[in-house]
């Protein structure tokens, strides 16, 4: 195949216009974008690359960090003027956002973008039964699944529109993914293997469902405020027969590698935990950012000599640092604290410490001592509890000084990628996983634990100790409660986007955490279990209504 012949083509103008206004307006003929109609496997691969990369650059900044910021893991801090950036982290950690938040239209736009691409590219193989067409359609509901989780009712496209939609409900767009996925799950590749890595599979696919049914009472909710964990779910079954059917595939496993491996800048298609993950290449597949943000601001040549600087705001909340407390579990290294050194080869040399070269105002912006400005080498010193300064409410600011810049620990799940250039704009090679075999046991174990019969001779129990047993933490010695599982999802998948997910389905998501108390109403405000629709999408789409509450 000469990739010629079916270069995949919108014009800059139509991106636009899909991304604003969900909605496809094609005049053209879309198979005259191409000399050669792709009837081949190559040719349907090559077409179909845009869709799978159409979410890359959400996953890789704005989705995480919203995901991350409005649950109980994170806090972004403002350091004196820098990073306040209009409000958009504080808002997510208050629970006070609206419309006009900046990170929200990355979200919509993406998942948008790879809705029309999908459409796009079913368009051209005119065959939605063929085996060629699975793989868009099971794409295409991955990314109604992020608009509903997010959103809530989404305009439902499948083929061509020549005027702006209505939006479906919530409820309605949950039954299309899982009638969706149901009917092309027998045609997608079941296989697992470097070519179909970062794909969609069947094993995607099962995952998939069975996230979608294990929140099936908070997606089909008549209104998402009076949702509680108390309702009937009536898809827990489902949840364990479409784990059951992953389990038994015997494609996928734990211990292919130790924890913080599966994490790394050089983590693929070798890591048997990842059904279904999203590459990234800090040369070619770029927008993966997380440890700008998570370094600390003055920790540029910590890891290796970094040619940009880097964010340092984002840091662990010290109550959700506390799950992190089972003896011995490997999982307990995800965040890093206390006394620095210079990082090699994956882990702190202790013999060289991280030193900063500063003074005793630099350290605290408000010591007067006569001493202030004497230059001396610091060990930095990063602190478990944070605090704002005085008058830093309103910005959530911790100063910029050494000790604002020291508060809270930091994650290092996702390894910074040592060898970026200044090319690269901080891009990492990191992949990021969006389903893992863990998530699979974790979801059957809460399923059971919420009235799903058990199968297989599992046990939630049994299930939550095969990954105590890969991650060297104790072993439970009875049966869990539903608390034990949402603590354990906590430890397993920091950092990974699924925290708000999880609150939400457990009805925590209005609780206390971190410095939310500046903002009491939104321990109330349930209506911001769906984000409001982005003000520029609703400029657009002018016959919308927004979602309650905003």
């Amino acid at each position: 195949m000469k990739l010629s012949f079916y270069t995949f083509f919108i014009s800059s103008a139509l991106c636009a216009a899909l991304l604003l206004s969900s909605c496809t307006d094609l005049d053209v003929d879309i198979k005259s974008q191409y000399t050669e109609f792709p009837t081949t496997e190559r040719a349907a691969e090559a077409i179909s690359a845009d869709v799978y990369a159409a979410y890359r650059s959400a996953l890789g900044n704005n989705h995480w960090m919203v995901q991350t910021l409005s649950s109980d893991e994170a806090v972004s801090l403002a350091l004196g003027t820098d990073y306040y950036d209009g409000g958009r982290f504080r808002e997510l950690h208050v629970h006070n956002w609206t419309a006009d938040n900046a990170l929200l239209p990355g979200i919509w736009n993406g998942a948008m973008s790879g809705i029309n691409l999908a459409n796009n590219v079913l368009a051209i193989f005119n065959d939605d039964e063929g085996e060629s067409a699975a793989p868009m359609r099971a794409m295409r509901a991955y990314f109604y699944f992020i608009l509903i989780d997010n959103f809530g009712a989404a305009p439902l496209i499948v083929s061509k529109v020549d005027q702006i939609p209505e939006r479906t409900s919530r409820a309605e767009i949950c039954q299309f993914i899982e009638s969706e996925l149901l009917a092309v799950r027998e045609r997608l590749p079941v296989a697992v293997s470097a070519a179909t890595y970062g794909k969609a599979t069947r094993h995607m696919a099962d995952a998939l469902l069975a996230k979608l049914y294990l929140n099936w009472a908070v997606y089909t909710a008549s209104d998402v405020a009076t949702y509680n964990p108390a309702m009937t779910n009536e898809k827990l079954n489902e949840v364990v027969a479409f784990c059951d059917e992953i389990i038994q595939s015997g494609q996928f496993n734990l211990s292919s590698h130790r924890f913080l491996e599966k994490f790394r800048p050089d983590n693929g298609p070798q890591i048997k935990d990842f059904i279904f993950a999203m590459p990234y290449d800090r040369e070619k597949q770029q927008g993966m950012t997380y440890a700008r943000f998570w370094i600390h601001r003055s920790g540029q040549n910590q890891f290796a000599p970094l040619p940009q600087s880097v964010g340092g705001t984002l840091r662990v909340l010290p109550t959700f640092l506390d799950k992190f407390n089972l003896p011995g579990d490997e999982r307990n290294a995800s965040y890093m604290g206390g006394l620095q050194y210079y990082w090699s080869d994956y882990a702190p040399d202790l013999s060289r410490p991280f030193l900063i070269r500063t003074s005793k105002r630099g350290i605290d912006q408000d010591y007067t001592g006569a001493d202030a400005d004497e230059v001396f080498n610091w060990h930095m010193e990063t602190t478990k509890e944070i605090q704002l300064r005085p008058d830093g409410g309103p910005t959530l600011n911790a100063g910029n000084d050494q000790k604002g810049r020291s508060m809270g620990y930091r994650s290092v799940k996702f390894y910074m990628d040592v060898n970026v250039t200044a090319a690269n704009q901080r891009s990492q090679s990191n992949d990021v996983p969006i389903f893992r075999y863990a998530d699979v046991l974790l979801m059957k174990a809460e399923a059971i634990l919420r009235g799903a019969a058990p199968t297989q001779g599992q046990t939630p129990q049994s299930l939550i100790n095969e990954i105590r047993t890969y991650v060297k933490a104790p072993n439970l010695t009875q049966q869990p409660t539903l608390t034990d599982v949402l603590d354990e999802r906590a430890r397993e998948f920091a950092d990974e986007s699924w925290r708000r997910n999880d609150l939400i389905r457990f009805g925590v998501f209005e609780q206390d955490w971190g410095f939310k108390s500046l903002y009491t109403a939104g321990y109330s405000e349930n209506f911001r279990r769906i984000f409001p629709i982005p003000r520029p999408v609703m400029e657009v789409n002018t016959n919308w209504t927004q979602n309650n509450g905003y």
